[in-house]
């Protein structure tokens, strides 16, 4: 990835007139803040909002990023130079999410836990730093999912541009392709805690296994993935069309060698395929309004 700052002037003439009004309207929402710290993980909303942001705030736009045994080596690198790219300030501050009481024993409000432990640091840090806003990466189509993260985001005053702006999952990766942004197509990613099932102990060990294994899986040439969690088992999720190459006899040897490297006995290939959040069908789900 380059780490020449992306253009705040790119050409957006050619968008759709929906999106385009979309990307006005996500330029018009930042503006009504003098400035504000945007919560990066180097995924593809916060990388848009955080290059929106950057175009329209300017230096009065930080970008912060909480780094905790939950993220993965590659997302660590990727957030920093992603900022780079971007041009935007950028702050790294260690997340302890698995001393949190209750976070480490798994429930099914685990997020709840996790986006309350960033912003108890976002917040006194926008403070410290004299921003006005704390601000979220979600969007619309985040609403619809097991999501009690947005319970604590909202108990804490953050706002969720994005969502503001009507902008899906589908219109952020054009939007992000239009302005030049690299992680347009980036896969699908959540933090290691989303692939152990809820009720299953989280330990730094656990998340090394997991870690190191779609790590492996992403060198073998994988990119939409997840390693599910089952104890001895690893149930491997990959999109429908790469499971004939996962299967090739090569490819298979190596992934299973990868698993038992990792510390599994077993390496399991789930049929059903990729389904991001998977493990939220063991919970009841009802869409909630947009957060305030």
């Amino acid at each position: 990835m380059s780490a020449t700052p992306a253009n705040s002037n790119t050409d957006v003439s050619a968008l759709d007139p929906a999106l385009a009004a979309k990307h006005a309207r996500l330029r018009e929402v930042l503006g009504q803040h003098g400035s504000a710290l945007v919560c990066f993980s180097g995924g593809v909303d916060s990388t848009l909002l955080l290059k929106v942001a950057h175009d329209v705030l300017g230096d009065r736009v930080v970008a912060l990023t909480t780094e905790s045994e939950t993220m993965a080596d590659s997302e660590r690198r990727a957030a920093r130079e992603l900022a780079a790219f971007i041009g935007a300030r950028h702050e790294v501050i260690a997340s302890h999410e698995l001393e949190r009481p209750g976070f480490a024993q798994n429930p099914t409000n685990r997020c709840y836990h996790c986006k309350a432990e960033l912003l108890e640091l976002a917040r006194p840090r926008a403070t410290a730093l004299g921003l006005d806003a704390v601000l979220l990466g979600t969007n619309v189509d985040d609403l619809g999912d097991h999501r009690p993260g947005l319970d604590a985001a909202n108990e804490h005053g953050a706002r969720h541009p994005l969502v503001e702006a009507g902008l899906v999952k589908e219109e952020v990766r054009a939007l992000s392709r239009a302005l030049g942004l690299p992680t347009w197509d980036k896969p699908q990613l959540a933090c290691l805690s989303s692939r152990f099932p809820y009720g299953t102990e989280i330990t730094s060990d656990r998340l090394r296994q997991i870690d190191g294994f779609e790590d492996g899986l992403r060198a073998l040439g994988f990119r939409q993935l997840r390693v599910r969690f089952h104890d001895t088992v690893a149930r491997l999720e990959l999109p429908v069309d790469s499971m004939p190459r996962a299967l090739e006899p090569a490819v298979r040897e190596a992934i299973v060698a990868l698993g038992r490297r990792s510390g599994f006995t077993f390496v399991a290939l789930d049929l059903a395929g990729f389904t991001s959040g998977s493990l939220n069908q063991l919970v009841n789900v009802t869409r909630r309004a947009p957060p305030r």
